[in-house]
């Protein structure tokens, strides 16, 4: 919150989280939902800044968030995998 925007290729893993509000947003995001096998349960697109809202469907338990348009090609049911990062 608060921040002017997301870095190309930067975003933020929240967990336990299965939905998000844009209060304090200053900027859209894209907004990757994931269960605990991190498999996509639900993506928001493009979610309005300070007046939306994003819930992650059954079995969410995190939420990815990213810059617009970053999860073009990521769609319910992929199966993701981190790598070098902290979980």
């Amino acid at each position: 919150m608060l921040r002017k925007q997301l870095a190309a290729g930067e975003g933020l893993l929240i967990r336990p989280c299965s939905s998000i509000h844009m209060m304090f947003m200053r900027f859209r995001i894209d907004a990757v939902f994931i269960d605990a096998e991190n498999r996509v349960t639900r993506v928001a697109r493009d979610v309005p800044r300070w007046r939306g809202l994003a819930f992650g469907g059954r079995g969410a338990k995190a939420v990815i968030e990213l810059p617009t348009s970053a999860a073009a090609n990521v769609e319910p049911g992929h199966q993701l995998s981190f790598q070098g990062v902290e979980q």
